[in-house]
Parts: C-alpha cells; structure tokens; sequence
C-alpha cells in the first residue's frame, strides 16, 4: 500500500482538478476555433421571397470554402440574422452577429432602408465590413461610413437608366411610377425618372406608397389620373402583389413595368399569368455564357437544383467569397485589416480566381501573389465608394414565366 503525506496529497489532488478542467475545456476550445461570417436576411417580412432564395447563395459559398479547407486553415461559420425586413429588428439583428456571435463580416442586408441604418448604427462603429448583395440605393454611395460598407450589386443611378432604356423601347411615351417609400424606391424613382425624361418621355405622377397597407386604391386612382399608359410599379413582392391586384380590380392600369424587387414567380401565381404576360422589367444580371459564370451555376445546380428565377443569389454568393478571400490575405479576423485588402483580391491585377477556386486562391495568397476574383455576378471590382459596376437583365413574363430577353449595358 502507497502512503502520501497531507500536503503531497493536496498537491495531486489539484493537478487532477486541473487535469479534468483541461478535459471539461478542451473540446469547447475546439469548436470555438473557426471564422464567423454574418449572414444579415429577410427571412421573414416584405422580402422573405428573396432572403429565402439569397441564402441559398450564401451557404453554397460557405460550403464550398469549408470543403477546400475553410478559412486560416479554420472552418468557416455561418450565422444567420432576420432583418424581418425592417429597421429596427435588421439593427438588433446585426448587432447580435456583431457583440454576441463575433462575426469577422456580415454579408447584407438586401434591401437598402435596413442597411443604411445597419450601417450607420451598429458595423461603421464597430468596425466590421458590411457588403449588401442587394442594396441599390444611390444613397449608399456618398454614405459616411469609414469605408466598411461595399456592395456586389450596381447602384441604381445605372438601374434607373437600365429601365429608362427599356420602357423607350417598348415604345410608351407617358408611365406613372407608384414606389415603395424607402431609400431604395426613392432613389430608382428619381433616377428613372431622369432618364426617361432625357429620352423625350414623361412621368405623369410619381407616387411613393407605404409597405404594409390594406388598400392603395388611392394612389392607384391618382397614379391614373393624367393618362399613363402604363404603372411603373417599384417595390417588393408583398405589397406588389396587392397593389397590381387592386390596379387590375378598378381597371386603372393594364400594362406594367417592374423593378428588381419584383422579379419573382410568387407574383404571378398570385395574379395570374393571363393579366401579367407580356410584364417587363430590369434586374442587375450578368452574363451567363462565361466561365465564372458556369462554375458557379453548375455548383448551385448540382447543390439546390434548378437556379431559382430571382435575383441577387448570385451576388450573395460574392459578397461570401470575396470576403472569404479578404479574411484569408490579411490573416486575421480584425474587421480594419479585412476592408484594407477587399479590393486587393477583388480588383485587377492579378491573377484571375473563379467561383468555386477557394484552394487555388489560397494556395496563391500563400505564395505572395496577387489575386483577382471575377464572380458569378461578373466582375467585383469596387471602386472608392465600394460600388461595382454591372450589367443589367431585361426580364419579361411569357406563358407565366420569367424569362429573360437579354442582357445589356445602359446607355449612359
């Protein structure tokens, strides 16, 4: 039989409590080591019909960074924020992601009236890199905000244009424009209006509406009023769908042109094909014939199935990647170093990265080289404001589907 003395006793018995708090921690420490990235969508409210479709995007990106060996060597966490797609809960949401799950950056939000206040209220002040893969607003441009917000998708001073272009083409000559009353509505509002009018057309009344109401057979009838041949309808699914139902209801408009915002199939199935064939609108869209392009259309293909007819999944898509990339050049996690090097791996030069090339741009960054990222979307090269560029899709309904027209550049 062994015999200890008291104190030699005492002295075991506390290695063995540390041993056992070392056991009790050391898997916890575990799955604590891995880069957080905040996904800030509209899972429910006004735009659950795109935040759905946009997350899709974001998880394919995560799914295959985390398959080619995550980032910093480190799997690669997604946490997910509801805008509700509102202010306040996209605020309360962005800052949880922040204060409480640590994310290195968040990707949103979708529609500018919730990123703009995310923005000014919660990830400028904490120092955590924003990008919107939906947000239009011109507004963001000129925004105050220490260079931590960037987009993936155009402004819509080129949207505006886009959809000038075609509503000339299609050869009306007077449109009332009825938009939702945000930043994003306003600005495309203007902006199309502008352009249209340059074209020798003319905005008979511009109308902003407030998201959520019963009725807006008040507007519709003022919108009518001095012979529009058609209602420029700017704004989201929800609302939209009550608003072209009541249009038609009263017969005030027969003839639409759509923004972005609604360019999704729970439209017409909740209308009926019959009175929106022949609908048009714009939508930022990229060339779908290049190689950037396919890899990331047959990945999603292959992952989800059939390519959802809505937009912005490609973007989000690259705003997950190219802040992946930002993350992985600078090293850290620190929210400053990863703003400083975004536009290092998404802007020429270098050596050119695809969608689905994680190992390839790893192994590049590793060997000192410059790297730069054309995405799904198209290029994300981000200027000093943090837009990009961007080519726009003309989208029509046909047989009660969404199909696009073509592809094209505004004529600014």
């Amino acid at each position: 039989m062994l015999h200890f003395s008291s104190r030699t006793l005492a002295v075991m018995l506390c290695g063995a409590v540390l041993l056992l708090a070392g056991s009790l921690t050391a898997p916890s420490a575990q799955a604590e080591k891995s880069v957080k990235i905040g996904a800030l969508m509209p899972m429910t409210g006004d735009l659950q019909a795109y935040g759905v479709s946009c997350y899709t995007g974001v998880k394919l990106a995560v799914e295959q960074i985390n398959a080619a060996g995550g980032v910093l060597g480190s799997s690669f966490e997604l946490k997910l924020g509801d805008t509700q797609t509102k202010p306040q809960p996209g605020i309360d949401a962005a800052q949880k992601l922040v204060s409480v799950e640590n994310v290195s950056a968040i990707v949103g939000a979708l529609s500018s009236g919730v990123t703009i206040p995310v923005a000014s209220s919660v990830t400028n002040a904490a120092g955590v890199v924003l990008m919107s893969p939906a947000s239009t607003s011109p507004v963001i441009t000129g925004l105050e905000d220490k260079d931590f917000l960037f987009r993936s998708v155009p402004s819509d001073a080129f949207q505006g244009v886009a959809l000038a272009q075609l509503v000339d083409e299609a050869g009306f000559k007077n449109v009332a424009t009825l938009y939702v009353n945000n930043d994003y509505g306003e600005g495309l509002a203007v902006n199309f209006q502008d352009a249209f009018e340059k074209k020798g057309g003319t905005v008979s009344q511009a109308l902003a509406y407030e998201p959520g109401n019963a009725s807006y057979r008040g507007e519709l009838s003022k919108a009518a009023s001095k012979g529009a041949e058609a209602l420029n309808l700017i704004g989201y699914p929800e609302n939209g769908i009550t608003i072209l139902r009541q249009a038609l209801e009263e017969g005030l408009f027969t003839e639409f042109i759509f923004s972005d915002g609604l360019k999704a199939p729970e439209i017409i199935n909740a209308i009926g094909a019959k009175y929106l064939n022949g609908s048009s609108g714009t939508v930022p869209q990229a060339l779908s014939d290049t190689p950037s392009a396919q890899n990331y259309l047959d990945a999603y293909t292959e992952r989800f199935g059939e390519v959802p007819p809505k937009p912005y999944i490609d973007t989000s898509y690259d705003a997950v990647f190219v802040l992946a990339l930002a993350i992985e050049k600078a090293g850290v996690t620190d929210g400053k170093a990863v703003r400083d090097v975004l536009r290092e791996v998404a802007n020429p030069p270098g050596e050119k990265v695809l969608p689905g090339e994680w190992a390839k741009a790893v192994k590049l960054l590793s060997q000192g080289k410059d790297i730069d990222y054309v995405g799904a979307s198209g290029s994300v090269d981000f200027d000093k404001n943090g837009d990009v560029g961007g080519t726009f899709g003309h989208w029509m309904i046909k047989d009660g589907e969404i199909v696009t027209v073509k592809v094209f550049e505004p004529e600014m």
